[in-house]
């Protein structure tokens, strides 16, 4: 065999060895995607599957905790007969109401306490006694006070929730770097141009936390609430399948309510990252 011959033979057999192999390359894209999945979800995920094969196989009673795929069949079902529907908007509409009451007047009282000292002083001992005591003890008041329709549900869920976000506000007031402040007197900026233009953006982080807080302290406060004395409500269909002994409807509503909480806490941290930008770490 001729140099030449030899030569495209080795360079033939080299290109072949060094052909890219698809099946190497899907398992590794495919390890790729999942394995952010399997570091973030996946004792989530495992949780899951132990309960289904527990429940399935008769470790545990099937009565009291039935299989997964019973209880996401007990919610599409009644999502799909509409069962559920009316509870989920009466549901939503008084944790709505509380939240957003509860957002008007925590953040702008926050932002005054934040900055004037006098403020903080005068209604801090107030607020610190009232925020020790628990929302769902004061309920049985609220009701001798407004009565057992909707708007002692709503007060005690708003009662709950202010406390999150008052609070975190004035933490982001105070942790605002002084520096800036003293860098925006420098070149002549007045106390009001200082709070728009620096306090108020610094703070924005921190009063997300205290939203993203009170938004599950709503649902939370929620259920309490609509256990007592409610016909509708999501809470009320946990604690009506439970008398019931309807226990794939009861986790099932269960479900439904950490469903919503996830979904209320990614639309907070979807809001938080467009209005934040210059906070988030550079890629």
């Amino acid at each position: 065999m001729s140099y030449e011959n030899l030569n495209s033979t080795l360079g033939a057999d080299f290109r072949l060895t060094n052909r890219p192999r698809p099946a190497f390359g899907f398992v590794s894209r495919l390890n790729a995607l999942l394995s952010p999945v399997f570091a973030r979800y996946g004792l989530v995920l495992a949780f899951l599957a132990l309960w289904q094969i527990s429940s399935t196989r008769g470790w545990v009673n099937p009565s009291v905790f039935p299989p997964l795929d019973v209880i996401v069949s007990a919610l599409w079902g009644s999502l799909a007969s509409g069962a559920l529907l009316d509870d989920i908007a009466i549901s939503l509409q008084r944790a709505g109401i509380a939240f957003f009451a509860a957002v008007a007047i925590g953040v702008p009282l926050g932002l005054v306490m934040g900055q004037a000292r006098v403020v903080e002083q005068a209604l801090d001992p107030l607020l610190q006694f009232f925020r020790q005591t628990s929302a769902l003890a004061l309920y049985p008041v609220f009701i001798l006070l407004l009565g057992l329709g909707e708007t002692s549900k709503v007060f005690v869920i708003f009662w709950a929730t202010l406390f999150p976000i008052l609070l975190s506000t004035i933490g982001g007031v105070k942790e605002v770097d002084t520096k800036l402040i003293e860098m925006a007197r420098t070149y002549g900026a007045g106390r009001f141009t200082i709070f728009r233009r620096v306090v108020l953006p610094a703070s924005v982080p921190a009063i997300f936390v205290g939203l993203r807080l009170s938004a599950t302290t709503a649902l939370l406060l929620l259920i309490a609430a609509e256990m007592i004395g409610a016909n509708k409500g999501i809470g009320f269909q946990v604690m009506n399948a439970q008398y019931n002994f309807q226990i794939p409807l009861m986790f099932a509503a269960i479900l439904l309510l950490a469903l919503l909480g996830l979904l209320a806490n990614a639309a907070l941290v979807l809001l938080q990252r467009k209005l934040c930008r210059w906070s988030q770490p550079a890629v």
